[in-house]
């Protein structure tokens, strides 16, 4: 789940932006970037976290567009949510919380187990964001639910060896969808990722959960922290079935024998019918590269650098699609090709999902004045980009 060189670059510019105003306030504070999304993790001696401090001093800089900046101080987990002025980045803010942190190496254990998870991951992300079920306070699931979930499919799956990283891919994500679309009993049946997984009896849950709560309906006990119920907060959860449910019809007759007589076979996409690369995703992309996707990557975090070394390169040339930030709208762009069958063993390959040709001789941002630059005729515009996003987005089931 690495994204690409100059997304690594634009997310550093982001992580490091806020991480300076953090440290005007607090200079001992300690900040970790946990690489899940881009999720922040303030570690400092606090009673109590400071989220309307760290909000205030956010809007004085004008970090983050002021509507974006959300205090989840309800929450399981209290978070601040944003979104980056100038990039569109999304960022969670946490204070002192361990379990974010033991996340990431936690996933990254599961990425060298089984190969294939960041790719199902990518493309399931995609897929829920442009429902805006991405979002647990919107009633969506979040990603580490949504990692947890696919673990779980892996770790249970009846028949394909899920740790082969030559696996099919269009066929898991399609028994994925299957599965939670229309098989998984939501009601009476929690998640467990422990101990080579299993499915258990939410009642079994329900004895070690934490402060006598009831078990959600997507229960998903946190390997992290027993007695947590990860998927507590997803209100919308049957949603999420729905939309499962949905890609899982589309997909299968897609792959179809009887596909090959539709009229429009081949002018539309496979993974087109369920996700869509917009204009506007392109535009984008092409903003990314050309600002951030210079030479002097060198420069890039060694941190992400580190990560990806000890993870499977989703850049490398055995890999069957190019994973780039899920965060972003820019990602879907990212992806190549996903290889899938029909029953006959027929190939099947994702058009339409490309990266827009590199721009030569791109310019790097003046990170020393990330906020003044030059607007041209090539450049990506904040507004637009804002105003076409909400109005092309699709968010309904047959879209």
């Amino acid at each position: 789940m690495s994204p690409r060189p100059e997304e690594a670059a634009m997310r550093k510019e982001v992580v490091d932006r806020i991480e300076r105003i953090i440290k005007e306030l607090w200079p001992t504070a300690d900040v970790r970037y946990t690489h899940i999304d881009i999720d922040l993790v303030v570690f400092g001696k606090w009673e109590r976290p400071p989220l309307q401090e760290l909000e205030q001093a956010l809007r004085k800089h004008n970090v983050a567009e002021p509507f974006s900046i959300k205090v989840l101080d309800k929450a399981t987990v209290p978070i601040i949510k944003l979104t980056d002025q100038e990039t569109e980045v999304k960022v969670d803010i946490s204070f002192n919380v361990e379990t974010g942190v033991r996340a990431a190496s936690f996933i990254k254990d599961y990425v060298k187990m089984y190969p294939v998870l960041p790719y199902l991951i990518f493309v399931l992300k995609q897929f829920l964001l442009q429902r805006d079920l991405n979002e647990v306070f919107t009633g969506g699931i979040s990603s580490y639910s949504l990692i947890l979930m696919v673990i779980s499919f892996l770790q249970l799956h009846p028949r394909i060896d899920a740790r082969n990283p030559n696996e099919n891919l269009g066929i898991l994500l399609i028994e994925f969808f299957e599965l939670y679309g229309r098989h998984f009993n939501y009601l009476k049946t929690g998640i467990r990722i422990k101990n080579g997984g299993a499915y258990i009896a939410k009642e079994e849950i329900m004895k070690a959960m934490i402060n006598g709560y009831r078990p959600s309906m997507l229960c998903i006990e946190d390997p992290l922290l027993p007695g947590n119920d990860v998927g507590r907060g997803s209100y919308g959860a049957m949603h999420v079935k729905q939309v499962f449910d949905y890609a899982y019809t589309v997909l299968s007759h897609a792959v179809s024998p009887l596909a090959r007589s539709y009229p429009n076979k081949d002018s539309e996409s496979t993974m087109g019918r369920i996700i869509r690369l917009t204009q506007e995703v392109i535009d984008y992309r092409e903003w990314i590269i050309k600002k951030w996707g210079g030479r002097d990557l060198a420069r890039t975090d060694s941190r992400g650098t580190e990560q990806q070394r000890d993870s499977v390169s989703p850049h490398s040339a055995d890999s069957p699609m190019s994973i780039s930030s899920p965060q972003q709208h820019s990602s879907a762009s990212s992806v190549s090709s996903l290889s899938g069958s029909d029953n006959n063993g027929a190939k099947f390959n994702v058009k339409g999902f490309h990266n827009p040709p590199l721009v030569s001789n791109p310019v790097l941002a003046n990170r020393g004045h990330t906020h003044t630059h030059t607007h041209t005729h090539t450049q990506y515009h904040r507004n637009t980009w804002r105003r076409r996003k909400r109005d092309s987005l699709p968010v309904s089931l047959s879209r």
